[in-house]
């Protein structure tokens, strides 16, 4: 048997086809191309989407150092880095595929212009519809814009430096059906996604976007600098070299919200979608990872849920990092490299555990200790055990006490409602309730008439003078640290006037 070397070139058609499914939004894909940009230095990046039906572009301009003719060849090639290559440390690529992948996830007509400063014009471009599909390699590149593109090319391409690149044939977005109200919401979801993915870019002035003329404004996850927040952490350094930095966001409670904060607090995914870890890579979000399949003590893997909807984690890596972190091709996942997955479990653990404390206490968490002006105790207390969680009354409540002591006879009658009110409570019709709807179940005391509320504030008041031998004034301060009549400050000014 003979030993020797043969040639297997892929099919071009075949590959390319292929390489549409990898899985790109247009979102995700624009913002690869515009990570190209600003590896090139560009200080402005123009996105254009244009609607004409089945003729409908999209173009992405910059003004960065731009490509000479060699340069714009070899960026055309797939494959024209090797990930292995070490790399600038302001460089967002690694795999030299994102030009071309993301653009034939979208569309089946690539056309780049480039021109850097003082140079000669330059523009090739990739047609899926000349490519043949016969056996054997022919990656027909060609020169120029397409026939009838000329004037699209000619109006947006860079007048001094920089790089044009047009989407045409959008097969993969104008499908039938598809209507002009449609791509004004493709337009929107575009525009969400790149205030998110490249806000701290964008807020430290690195770059400037636009979307057809106007100016993205950057969407920061974190809302830095609100007075509402329950904890903005510190930044912590973690891995070997120190070049991992973690800060922990816990925000504020919707309580403590404007609707207009709330709305946009949410971001495009939503609250509960929003949780857990960001991953940046040079201060661009390359993952929202969620909790990134840490798991707790129990090894239960944690998850997005309400309880923990406010806690967000800001996670820096070097791109450097990529292979530990297993960053993929689309730049839209990351896994955790070992040694460092206990830290952030620990990190995890913390937050989450503040951030569900900030949602039961409605924003307000209030401090335990013996003050007598210091808040009243939650009437439920929650007792963790190996077999779950069960929720028992504070039988140490001022109104608990109060009502069982002037019981009489009926002590042991009020001691059994207790109980059986306690192992009643419908856990699982309250977690289906939550998980249903858009906000979780609210406290009855929140719709209760003013006059309800009034009367039990009242009961609590003379618990608290007569049992527990407080001042009127000392009493009053406790029910204003309580919640949740710490939201209902106008029924307290009726009571002190009473």
């Amino acid at each position: 048997m003979t030993k020797g070397v043969r040639q297997a070139p892929p099919r071009a058609a075949a590959m390319v086809e292929s390489l549409r499914g990898l899985g790109y939004s247009p979102a995700t894909a624009i913002a690869d191309i515009i990570d190209n940009s600003i590896s090139a230095k560009a200080q402005t990046v123009d996105v254009r989407l244009e609607w004409s039906g089945g003729e409908s572009w999209v173009s992405i301009r910059d003004d960065g150092i731009g490509m000479s003719d060699t340069e714009l060849e070899q960026a055309m090639q797939l494959g024209a880095k090797d990930p292995r290559e070490k790399r600038d440390r302001s460089d967002l690529g690694r795999f030299g595929m994102g030009l071309k992948t993301a653009s034939f996830s979208q569309a089946r007509r690539l056309t780049v212009a480039s021109r850097v400063r003082h140079g000669i014009p330059v523009c090739l471009r990739w047609d899926l519809d000349h490519l043949q599909s016969a056996e054997g390699a022919d990656w027909s590149l060609h020169e120029g814009p397409a026939e009838g593109s000329e004037d699209i090319v000619m109006g947006a391409k860079p007048h001094d430096h920089g790089t044009l690149v047009l989407w045409e044939v959008l097969d993969r977005v104008v499908v039938p059906g598809f209507s002009e109200n449609d791509f004004h919401e493709f337009a929107e979801s575009i525009e969400e996604h790149l205030a998110m993915t490249f806000h701290r870019l964008i807020t430290d002035g690195t770059v400037r976007i636009t979307l057809n003329g106007r100016a993205i404004k950057p969407w920061d996850p974190f809302m830095e600098g609100h007075p509402g927040k329950a904890l903005e952490g510190p930044l912590l350094k973690l891995g070997e070299n120190l070049d991992i930095g973690v800060k922990v966001h816990i925000l504020p409670h919707k309580d403590m919200l404007s609707d207009k904060e709330l709305k946009a607090a949410a971001g495009p995914g939503g609250w509960t979608a929003q949780q857990g870890f960001y991953i940046y890579r040079n201060r661009r979000l390359i993952a929202l990872g969620g909790w990134l399949r840490l798991r707790d003590e129990r090894g239960r893997q944690f998850t997005r849920d309400e309880p923990h909807r406010l806690a967000r984690i800001l996670l820096d890596i070097p791109n450097t990092a990529d292979s530990a972190w297993n960053i993929n091709i689309l730049k839209s996942t990351a896994t955790p490299p070992v040694t460092i997955r206990a830290h952030l479990t620990r990190i995890a653990q913390e937050a989450r555990e503040r951030a569900r404390r900030v949602f039961a206490h409605r924003g307000r968490l209030i401090a335990t200790g013996t003050n007598a002006k210091e808040a009243l105790p939650d009437i439920w207390s929650a007792y963790r055990k190996q077999d779950g969680t069960t929720y028992r009354i504070a039988r140490d409540h001022a109104l608990v006490q109060s009502v069982l002591e002037k019981a009489g006879p009926l002590r042991k009658e009020v001691e059994a409602l207790l109980r059986l009110v306690e192992g009643t409570v419908p856990v699982q019709r309250i977690w289906l309730d939550t998980t249903e709807d858009s906000e979780p179940p609210k406290s009855s005391l929140s719709d209760d008439r003013d006059a309800e509320v009034l009367e039990t504030m009242q009961e609590l008041y003379n618990a608290f003078v007569d049992g527990r031998n407080m001042t009127p004034e000392e009493a009053l301060a406790r029910l204003g640290r309580t919640s949740p009549f710490n939201e209902r400050l106008e029924l307290l000014a009726m009571l002190r006037q009473e």
